[in-house]
Parts: C-alpha cells; sequence; structure tokens
C-alpha cells in the first residue's frame, strides 16, 4: 500500500516545479530523513501556506538521490539546496489559481488536522512534508479533480 504525503511548499518552489512538469520532487534537508521513507508509488498532494491552497497531486516514481544543481530558492534559507530528491510524475496541476483547491474549505475536515482547532488547521502542515492518511489524499484529489476538471 503506498503512504501518501503532503509536501508544504512556498510559492515559488511550486511554480518552478509546475514549470519543469512536476517532475521532480526536492526535499529541504530538516526532513531529508522522511524522504528517505519515501518510495516508488508513493503518493503526493502539494499544498502552498501563503495562499491555503492545494495545487497537484503525483505519484513517486524512484527512489530518492541526492543532487546538488540549483532548481529551487527557499523563501528563509538562501543556502537550502533540496538535495534529497525523487523523480515524480504528475497526476493533477492546477494550471492557475482559479483551479486550486481552498483550503479553508477542506483543510479542516482532514484527519491529519483533527488536533487543531478548525480556525487553525493550517498550522498542522508546519514544516515540508507529512504522512496523509489516504482517506485525507482520496478528498484532496478528488477536490483537484473537480477543480481542474479533470
Amino acid at each position: 500500500m503506498p503512504t501518501c504525503w503532503l509536501i508544504n511548499t512556498p510559492r515559488s518552489y511550486f511554480e518552478t516545479s509546475r514549470e519543469r512538469g512536476l517532475d521532480l520532487l526536492g526535499i529541504d534537508s530538516p526532513n531529508a530523513r522522511k524522504s528517505r521513507q519515501m518510495s516508488r508509488d508513493d503518493q503526493l498532494v502539494f499544498y502552498v501556506p501563503e495562499s491555503l491552497t492545494f495545487v497537484a497531486t503525483a505519484r513517486v516514481k524512484s527512489q530518492v538521490f541526492e543532487a546538488h544543481d540549483e532548481i529551487w530558492t527557499h523563501p528563509t534559507r538562501p543556502r537550502e539546496q533540496f538535495r534529497s530528491r525523487l523523480h515524480i510524475a504528475p497526476s493533477i496541476i492546477a494550471t492557475d489559481r482559479s483551479e486550486e483547491v481552498e483550503g479553508l474549505q477542506v483543510g479542516p475536515t482532514l484527519e491529519y488536522v483533527k488536533r487543531w482547532p478548525p480556525e487553525w488547521w493550517h498550522l498542522a502542515f508546519f514544516g515540508m512534508v507529512h504522512i496523509l492518511s489516504q482517506r485525507d489524499f482520496d478528498l484532496l484529489e478528488t477536490e483537484l479533480k473537480r477543480s481542474t476538471g479533470g
């Protein structure tokens, strides 16, 4: 059974990834250990905290590897290179902001955030990598399909 992961990325990271065709996932150094738990066919959902929106889903297509070329920039850690990387394949990508899933609508209903007061659900996603339940992933992927017409 694949593991479901939420990837919390700044808008600039997501835009760079989308321009590349969402083919590569780079994990920041504080979450490198978690990236080694990811494996082929794991499911990913991308979340952008600045807009509180869910923006894409993808599948992992490789084991983690290390690379040093600079692709993404971190908003507060300019030396971060996102060295832990995995090849991924997109499933659903919001092509513009009108297709993104509003977190204010679905976020409070997620199992992952149930320990948080509903108005503070987004604080549960502090940090880049989180394991989600299959139910949460399915809900978010269904909403992205609906919003993108896919």
